[in-house]
Order: structure tokens, then sequence, then C-alpha cells
């Protein structure tokens, strides 16, 4: 028997007026997005924003439905739009940020499980790597450098060979 260790590092800022002046600006319009979800059962609203590599940006926000919790996020609502408006176009960034309107709003928040393995499977059929910036509408910002350091031990198509 062996044990292993899984970690990785990642960036963290006390507000967005310490990131790269193109990071805070995808990051606000993350933010900026979230007015456009709709989200009447979690009153949790998210959007997306990424800058793909032909520099295009495109956004995303979850759009739920009475059937809850069966609506789309904004990640995969993001990437669903990537692919359909530039096809095997890679994503260099994506900033992710939410309203909450029953509480608060200032801290980052990770994408769920099914999002991190859509952003997987985003990585693996471009063959780059998608850079995250995590927060809310104040506060800290986390920057990580590929989404797939979110999903250790991800099951991936080499899975079921």
């Amino acid at each position: 028997m062996s044990k292993q260790q899984y970690h990785f590092e990642f960036e963290e800022y006390d507000n967005s007026s310490e990131l790269p002046a193109a990071d805070a600006q995808l990051l606000q319009k993350a933010r900026e997005v979230t007015a456009q979800a709709y989200a009447p059962y979690s009153s949790f609203y998210v959007g997306a924003a990424a800058v793909l590599a032909n520099g295009e940006v495109v956004t995303g926000t979850n759009q739920e439905n009475a059937s809850f919790p069966a609506g789309t996020c904004a990640e995969r609502s993001l990437l669903s739009t990537a692919a359909a408006l530039f096809p095997g176009m890679a994503i260099d960034t994506m900033a992710i940020s939410y309203h909450n309107h029953n509480g608060a709003s200032d801290k980052p928040i990770s994408p769920c499980g099914i999002c991190r393995q859509a952003l997987a499977e985003y990585e693996k059929r471009t063959h780059q790597g998608i850079r995250l910036i995590l927060g809310g509408q104040e506060g800290k910002v986390f920057v990580i450098p590929r989404s797939t350091l979110l999903l250790p031990l991800g099951f991936s198509a080499d899975d079921m060979k």
C-alpha cells in the first residue's frame, strides 16, 4: 500500500482591483451577466464570461426551470455557446461570478461537479487548459491555472477503452 496526495496551487487576491486589467475586465463581465440569469427557484444568479483563443468573448448564465434542479449552469451554458458559435475553438480564460439574492455574494464559488466534468471534456477536446477566475460581486478572487485541477482522478473517454 502507498498513500498518494493531491494538491495544487492557485492565486488568491483580496479583491478584483489587484488583478491584471484583462482579468479584472473579464470578471466584471461575468459579474454583469449575472443579471441575465434565470434563477426564480434558487435566487442564485450565476454568470460566466470567457475569452476564446481567437480573442472573442462569450458569456453564459444559469437557466433554471420548474423541474428544479434540472437547469443548466452558467459554465455549461457558456461552453455550449462557445462550441456552437466557434466550433473547435479553445477557451483561454473563464471568469465565474454570482449574485445571491438570499445572502452574501462576497467570496469565490467553484463550479459544481457536472460543470467540472464538462470543463475537463472541453479542455480535452480543444487540447488546451481553461484558466479560471472565480469571484463574487466583491471580495476575494481565486485564479486557478486550469479547470482540470478541480477534478482530481476525473473520468474521461480514456477510461472506457
